[in-house]
């Protein structure tokens, strides 16, 4: 966890608070399913995506990062609440907790003290002088909330332009009396350094194996859904810490079969199943380079495998197996090339090529240390 903390602002106490409610036409409703957080409610039913209807709803729900939950939620109940910059892969909960803290903050006034924008939203240098400026200059009559003051949240903020962010620069130091700024993004390097310092940062980190199958166990049992022990390891594994992602596999593969095996994850996924791979791996370290060509062909366009998939899964293969250190290196700086130049397009069978040319570069290296 990374956390810089600035000096953190007192929060204005309730007898400020008798300026007018209009808050420049309301806050626009989130395209992203995100305004569907009501209080006390989530969305039910069959056909809600499971990553709404399981949304925590306190911060005590919220799956990880204990650590910089309870320093959020230590802020809020001190009043001490500072304008906050959460940054880290998706599904980490960044957004989450925001509106989880946002829920404990306003109660039923929620959707009156909250301006909610994020990347589907048009966040250019107007919205910032006119929308957001609006919002955060007006005060308001906390009717039941806690605070007095009103939060902008901004979700994929390093979405947005450096024109725009230069110019809510001056907006977060205008405007800070009265209203309280959330930034929300993937990569922090975008955001600009000046935004940076007015905030404190948390980093969210990918989540830990462990939280991951504790939530994916709680969705199962809440929907009575039968998943065998290797299908549920399959799904934290395609996961890669990110909540959002596994849900969203979980709710298709549930679609798609009765009973959620590690197969039929894979399968629903278009990911290629780890004996696959290790056929793969069998081939291109033993067999030669036209039989290797030949099968892996034709396994990709019998199972729809997708090269860089395959690229990927082959290298976290190449990292458990032994080898010389130097011939790992080699091959795993191949590889990567192989994944870069995949990434922008190229060709898949001169891709295919060169991963085979590269395994047989390695092999030749290994039995000639042998002799």
């Amino acid at each position: 966890m990374t956390t810089e903390v600035p000096s953190l602002m007192d929060i204005d106490g309730g007898d400020e608070g008798h300026a007018d409610n209009n808050h420049g036409g309301g806050p626009p409703k989130s395209d992203k399913g995100k305004g569907a957080a009501v209080p006390g409610a989530s969305p039910d039913g069959k056909a809600a995506p499971w990553v709404e209807k399981y949304r925590p709803q306190s911060l005590a729900d919220v799956a990880a990062h204990r650590d910089i939950v309870d320093t959020i939620d230590r802020l809020t109940n001190e009043n001490r609440l500072p304008h906050l910059l959460l940054y880290g892969p998706p599904g980490t909960g960044k957004t989450s907790t925001i509106l989880a803290v946002a829920r404990k903050l306003y109660g039923a006034q929620y959707h009156n003290m909250i301006l909610e924008l994020n990347a589907s939203d048009d966040r250019g240098i107007d919205v910032v002088r006119q929308q957001i400026q609006d919002f955060a200059s007006t005060q308001s009559f906390s009717f039941g909330a806690k605070l007095s003051v009103k939060l902008v949240l901004l979700d994929e903020a390093d979405a947005m332009t450096k024109d725009a962010q230069f110019a809510l620069r001056r907006v977060i130091e205008k405007y800070t009396k009265h209203t309280r700024f959330a930034l929300i993004g993937n990569h922090v390097n975008k955001i600009i350094p000046a935004l940076q310092s007015r905030c404190t940062r948390f980093r969210f980190a990918p989540l830990d194996r462990i939280y991951v199958a504790d939530r994916l166990k709680h969705v199962i049992a809440a929907e009575g859904l039968d998943v065998t022990e290797s299908g549920l390891e399959a799904l934290v594994r395609l996961s890669n810490g990110d909540m959002r992602k596994a849900l969203n596999i979980l709710q298709s593969t549930h679609m798609a079969s009765q009973q959620i095996t590690d197969e039929a994850v894979y399968l629903c996924t278009g990911n290629p199943l780890p004996k696959d791979i290790e056929q793969i791996s069998y081939w291109l370290l033993n067999e030669s380079f036209a039989t290797s060509l030949k099968r892996i062909s034709d396994i990709k366009t019998r199972k729809g495998l997708a090269l860089l998939d395959v690229v990927r899964e082959v290298t976290m293969f190449v990292f458990k197996i032994k080898m010389p250190s130097d011939v790992r290196v080699q091959l795993i700086n191949d590889l990567a090339d192989i994944e870069y130049r995949l990434s922008f397009g190229c060709n898949d069978k001169l891709q295919l090529g060169s991963l085979i040319a590269s395994f047989t570069h390695a092999r030749a290296v290994l039995v000639a240390a042998v002799k």
